[in-house]
C-alpha cells in the first residue's frame, strides 16, 4: 500500500478503490486515501467519545482515533469477523483508522463507470457517492470525508476563517466549480459569497463543467472574459479533478483558465498529479480561507 505510483500518469480519469467488507457488504475507499492495511491492535477506551468512535489507538508513535464501520453504517447486532481489519487512512490532513470485517481486493476503475446515487435510496445523510457495479454484486464507494465531518464538525469548512478576510467586491468575477458532495457546495456557495465572490457556477462533476465551459466558446468571445477561475474536486463521477484540468490545459481556446484543485487528498505524496495536469495551486480541504486568498491572487 506504500507504493502510490499504480496510476503512473496523471489526469486518466482512472481510479483504483480498495474494497473492503463490513458485516457482508461490500465498500470501497480510493486507494491513494490508504497509507497501509494491518491487522487490529489494542484499543484505548475514551470516556464521552462520539458513538463512532472505538477509541484511540498507537501506531509508530502516532496516536489516531479508531471508528467503529458497524456503527457509522448503522448495522445494528453484528460484530465483526475473525478477518477483520483496521485501513490506516489519511486525508483532509488527517490520519484515522477504519475498523473492517475483511479488505478483499483493488479494482482500477473508470471514473465514468462510478454511477451517482439515486436521491431516492440515498436519503439526506447517505455517506455513499458512487455505486459501482461488479459482475452480479455492487461495490459502494463511501463518502469518508462526511464520515469524519459527522464526527467532528470543526474538521469541516468553516466560515468564521472566511469572515475573518474582511470584506470586499468581486461580484463581477466568474467562478466555475465542480464538486459532487451536494453538502460541500453548499459550503463551498456560502463561504465564497461571504468572501464577495457571488457570480458563481456550480457543477457535480468535471464532465458536466467541462460540457459548460466548452460550450462558451460557442459564443466568440474569449474564455478568460467570461470565465475567471475554475475551482474542481479530485474525486467526482464521471469525471474527475485531474482529467478536467489536464482536458482545460489541453485545450488552447481554454489553457488560460487558472484551475485551483481543491480537494481532501492533496498531501506531499499526491501533489506531484496535480502539478503534472498544470494546476496553478492545489489546496488541501478544508482550508476554505486559503483558497480564497489564492483565489484572490489568480483573479486579476
Amino acid at each position: 500500500m506504500e507504493q502510490k505510483g499504480i496510476l503512473l500518469e496523471s489526469g486518466t480519469n482512472e481510479l483504483e478503490i480498495v474494497e473492503f467488507e463490513v458485516a457482508s457488504n461490500k465498500f470501497g475507499i480510493n486507494v491513494i486515501k490508504v497509507k497501509e492495511i494491518i491487522q487490529p491492535i489494542p484499543v484505548t477506551f475514551i470516556p464521552h467519545a462520539h458513538p463512532h468512535v472505538e477509541g484511540i489507538v498507537q501506531l509508530r508513535g502516532e496516536v489516531l482515533p479508531v471508528v467503529d464501520m458497524l456503527k457509522v453504517l448503522g448495522i445494528p447486532h453484528a460484530q465483526y469477523n475473525v478477518q477483520q481489519k483496521y485501513i490506516v487512512a489519511e486525508f483532509n490532513k488527517q490520519k484515522v483508522v477504519f475498523h473492517v470485517d475483511n479488505v478483499t481486493q483493488i479494482h482500477r476503475i473508470s471514473w465514468d463507470d462510478i454511477e451517482k446515487p439515486s436521491d431516492m435510496y440515498q436519503g439526506g445523510s447517505s455517506q455513499v457517492i458512487g455505486v459501482i457495479k461488479q459482475n452480479n454484486s455492487m461495490i459502494l464507494l463511501l463518502d469518508f470525508e462526511k464520515i469524519m465531518v459527522d464526527i467532528n464538525p470543526d474538521s469541516g469548512i468553516s466560515m468564521e476563517s472566511v469572515k475573518k478576510l474582511g470584506k470586499r467586491e468581486r461580484s463581477e468575477k466568474k467562478i466555475v466549480c465542480a464538486e459532487d458532495s451536494p453538502l460541500l457546495r453548499k459550503l463551498i456557495h456560502d463561504t465564497l459569497t461571504e468572501a464577495g465572490y457571488v457570480n458563481l457556477e456550480f457543477f457535480e462533476n468535471g464532465r458536466d463543467a467541462l460540457d459548460y465551459l466548452e460550450g462558451l466558446l460557442n459564443t466568440g468571445k474569449p474564455i478568460e472574459d467570461q470565465v475567471q477561475l475554475v475551482i474542481t474536486d479530485i474525486e467526482m463521477p464521471k469525471m474527475d479533478g485531474h482529467h478536467l484540468t489536464k482536458k482545460i490545459k489541453s485545450n488552447p481556446a481554454l489553457e488560460k483558465l487558472p484551475v485551483i484543485i481543491f480537494s481532501s487528498l492533496i498531501t506531499d505524496d499526491l501533489r506531484h498529479k496535480g502539478e503534472e495536469v498544470g494546476a496553478e495551486d492545489q489546496i488541501s480541504k478544508p482550508e476554505i480561507a486559503e483558497l480564497i486568498l489564492k483565489a484572490d491572487e489568480l483573479i486579476l
